[in-house]
This record gives C-alpha cells, structure tokens and sequence, in this order.
C-alpha cells in the first residue's frame, strides 16, 4: 500500500494526505495537490512520485529548498517515519511497507549523467522488490507471468538488449529526463518521473503510467528503445 503525508505547523496538525497518485505536487499555489500556505514555500514547491509501495520526493528549484530530516535534499527516496520540511511546515512520511532503503534516488538510474545524449548507455540497474512470477488464470491456476525487454535502437549501444526482471527499473538522464518501467499482474508500465513526458510510438504519455505493448517504442533522454515481450 503507498504511504501518506501528515502536514503540521508548529507540533499542531493540520491535515493527512494519502499518496494514492503517481504524483502528488506540494506549494503554496492552490492548483497544488497539498497547497501550503507560506511565503516560504514556493508556488510548486516539490513533488512526490509513487510507484508500487515506494514514493521518491523531488524538490522543483524551490527558492528556499526542501529538506529530509534537516538535510537539504533535490531527490530523496523516502522511508517511513522521513520529515519533510518545506518552509515553517513539516511533512512526515508514513508507510512501514517501503522497500526503499537508500536515501539516493539517482542510484537506479541505468543512463549516466554526463554521458552523450544519445549513446545510451547503462552499467547499473537497480530495482525495489522481485516482481510476482505468476499471475492468476481464468481457470483459477497460475501461469508464469510473460517477461518483458528493451533493445536500444540509436548511438553506439544500439542493439543493447535488457530484460526486465524487476519489479522496477528507472531509465533515463538525471536531471534530464528520468521515467520508470514497472512490473504488474496485469503487465508492464511506463510512468514519468522527471523533466519531460517520456514519447511512446511518437505521443507523449503525459502524467499517467501507460502500459507497454509488443514492438512500442520508447524515447528517453534521446534514447530510442523497442519494448518486446518476450513469449
């Protein structure tokens, strides 16, 4: 289950907010979906991404930044009982089901920073817990659950192939363009996490995970990359 935010001002609680969307905006403009109401805070302060049981906090450029348990921070994968602080107001994380146990977000990244847009590029894949391996059948019994994989198509990696074993996997750029793979039941997604909407066959997915068919294509960071299940 994902978490929730409790907002409180001076010890004195003022709201809880469950992280039931992929991302949840916090500022001090009321189009927010948790809007503080402080001079300190900025307009669109930080965000909150949630993917499966884990949430990873992204701070927007705000003027007076956004802090985890006092430390500064621009990303931060949380973990239950993280006080986020934005301006006067405290935000604490609640969820004792985060797999999450790192403090550095960027560690999933599989594109390094610095790299040539357009040499894809990846040593290190990191992911949160092993995805089901069986998913139910009309007939009450289960079946293996069909495995999926990129294959890079430009720059001097294409023909790079890589199953997606995990339950999450972050392609992209930091600080450029970051969207996430995720394992279901019902098959795989892709969901933007920073910078611009990811592009799949052409169209932008926007704000909502989409799922993955047989032959998409996926840019990221100037990366071009074929979906396959693999049968």
């Amino acid at each position: 289950m994902p978490g929730r935010l409790v907002l409180s001002l001076n010890n004195s609680v003022l709201g809880e907010f469950d992280l039931d969307r992929e991302r949840i905006h916090i500022g001090r403009k009321p189009e927010n979906d948790i809007q503080v109401d402080n001079l300190a805070v900025s307009g669109q302060h930080a965000a909150i991404i949630t993917i499966l049981n884990d949430s990873f906090l992204e701070d927007l450029d705000s003027t007076n930044g956004t802090f985890v348990n006092g430390k500064l921070i621009k990303k931060h994968a949380l973990k239950h009982g993280d006080v986020i602080t934005v301006g006067k107001h405290e935000l604490k994380y609640l969820n004792d089901e985060a797999t999450s146990d790192s403090g550095d977000f960027e560690k999933t990244m599989i594109i390094r920073p610095g790299m040539a847009s357009h040499a894809a590029a990846a040593a290190k894949v990191e992911a949160t817990a092993p995805a089901p391996a069986t998913t139910a059948t009309s007939a009450g019994g289960t079946k293996e659950m069909p495995l999926g994989k990129v294959q890079v198509l430009n720059g001097r990696m294409a023909g790079k192939e890589m199953t997606l074993t995990k339950a999450l996997v972050t392609l992209g750029s930091p600080g450029v363009q970051v969207a996430v793979i995720t394992r279901r039941p019902q098959g795989y997604f892709i969901t933007h996490v920073e910078g611009k909407h990811p592009v799949v066959n052409g169209e932008s997915i926007g704000g909502q995970a989409r799922q993955l068919k047989d032959n998409d294509v996926i840019e990221l960071a100037g990366v071009k990359m074929e979906f396959f299940v693999i049968t």
